[in-house]
């Protein structure tokens, strides 16, 4: 079945229950979004935000209690589907056996591919991710980075139209981190879609098109990084003042508290928070008209982190900004 989207989710539920059924737990809660073919989507929540269970939901391995979902217009699940999708756990278990080649090859095998296909295709990645001297050792005296990027070559190997990766830069150092982000972005340009769940706010600030953010179960932010720090309307200044600090701190003190360092005699940096560009605007007319020279000003932008924080401190979306942000 054709769908203009790779990944749909639609009012999604999963609650999980005790034995005898008496207590339980809504680990998603009326959760919507969608994903357009070749985008790197990223999801983002604290622990327990209920992550895992969506990541489990769309991979198939376990139903959900409402609503749907479907990955490349057919029902999640399906045989069909599950070939279409190339999937890296948080915590990839190989049987120590193995040597990085055999492994690789197994997984392939797994995913259908002869071993002549899975040898041709297997070596480039090797390469790409830098274990070419490395395919002959056992796994068990390859690190945790290693055997994750054995891991991301096995999601890779039989060529699938969506990635569902799990924390894939777990434990790499940064040219392992450059070498899966290079790897992830060649592959968008190939048109693949990439769904990534990571705690590394700085890996996905660099390569996502789309955020959603989870906690407690329920949709918080759905939008592009644009959006997220658009989304905060204060406004961070640094500004560097020449004049008589009297005049400068008057025109200041109405936008409440900023922190102030001495650089020299009449000279100072000032940190401060305005509520919004029509409260910088009237700051800086304020500075000028006081005498005051404004030697620098930088603006903050908020980074991811931030407001990753503000909006799991927030409430959910409700179905007006559910519709608005799809």
């Amino acid at each position: 079945m054709d769908s203009a989207f790779a990944i749909e989710v639609d009012s999604l539920g999963k609650t999980y229950r005790s034995t005898l059924g008496r207590r339980q737990h809504e680990a998603l809660r009326d959760v919507s979004f969608n994903v357009a073919p070749g985008q790197i989507f990223g999801l983002l929540g604290p622990n327990g935000a209920g992550k895992t269970t969506l990541l489990k939901v769309l991979l198939g391995i376990i139903r959900p209690s409402a609503g749907r979902a479907r990955i490349l217009g057919e029902a999640i699940g399906s045989s069909s589907s599950r070939r279409r999708v190339g999937y890296l756990p948080e915590r990839l278990r190989v049987p120590l056996h193995h040597t990085a080649d055999s492994a690789i090859t197994f997984y392939g095998r797994l995913s259908g591919l002869s071993g002549r296909a899975s040898r041709i295709r297997r070596k480039e990645l090797l390469e790409q991710v830098g274990l070419s001297d490395w395919e002959r050792v056992r796994v068990g005296k390859l690190s945790k980075g290693m055997l994750q990027k054995i891991g991301l070559i096995a999601a890779l190997l039989h060529d699938p139209q969506i990635l569902i990766l799990d924390e894939p830069t777990e434990g790499l150092d940064p040219v392992g981190r450059k070498q899966v982000r290079d790897i992830l972005l060649a592959a968008r340009e190939q048109g693949k879609t990439i769904f990534l769940n990571s705690h590394m706010l700085l890996e996905l600030e660099l390569i996502c098109d789309q955020i959603a953010i989870l906690n407690g179960g329920q949709l918080r932010f759905l939008g592009s990084l644009d959006a997220i720090r658009r989304r905060s309307e204060s406004a961070r200044l640094e500004l560097e003042l020449q004049g008589p600090e009297t005049e400068a701190r008057a025109a200041l003190d109405m936008y409440g508290e900023a922190r102030w360092a001495q650089l020299g005699e009449a000279h100072y940096r000032v940190d401060l928070t305005l509520a919004d560009q029509l409260a910088v605007d009237q700051c800086i007319d304020g500075l000028r008209a006081g005498g005051i020279s404004i030697v620098g000003l930088r603006h903050h932008t908020t980074s991811l982190e931030e407001a990753f924080l503000e909006i799991i401190s927030s409430e959910p979306l409700d179905s007006e900004e559910k519709e608005e942000q799809k």
